[in-house]
């Protein structure tokens, strides 16, 4: 009987894990079910819950390092951006008005709605802005350094 309290733990706390995302209750699932493992071959309850808290402990020292390492940002680490942090100082086009309110721009042939990041600047269709920050479904820009008239003719 008690295997299946130490499964029963485990898989509740992967069920939870995933509603949390952080990776931290999964350690703790390990133990659980290296408990069932200790309490299938007859070992007493004192020894099963040493054996959760041994395993538990290990994995949270073992893996929480390379966890922490992996999640930083590709900007943070170094690495080439993809994603949303890639569109982070992207240029953009403006195609309506953006203010502290509203607007849409294109960003490689996408449309996203735009804010501006300076709530006193607004920027008309057709001005390039380059994104600030990425807010969700919202980029946030500011005029971009480079205007059309210093873009080198193509020809």
């Amino acid at each position: 009987m008690e295997p299946l309290l130490w499964i029963v733990l485990g898989v509740v706390l992967a069920v939870a894990e995933i509603f949390t995302t952080t990776l931290f209750l999964l350690m703790f699932s390990i133990g659980a079910f290296a408990a069932a493992g200790a309490a299938a071959l007859g070992a007493p309850v004192g020894v099963q819950a040493l054996v959760f808290a041994a395993v538990s402990a290990l994995t949270v020292l073992a893996l929480r390092p390379v966890i922490r390492r992996h999640r930083r940002s590709a900007v943070e680490s170094g690495e080439e951006p993809f994603g949303v942090e890639a569109l982070e100082g992207a240029s953009a086009l403006v195609l309506e008005r953006v203010d502290a309110d509203n607007g849409m721009v294109k960003i490689d042939g996408e449309l996203w709605t735009a804010r501006s990041y300076d709530a006193t600047q607004s920027f008309a269709p057709g001005d390039r802005v380059r994104v600030i920050q990425v807010k969700g479904a919202t980029v946030l820009v500011w005029r971009d350094d480079v205007s059309a008239t210093e873009l080198p003719e193509s020809g």
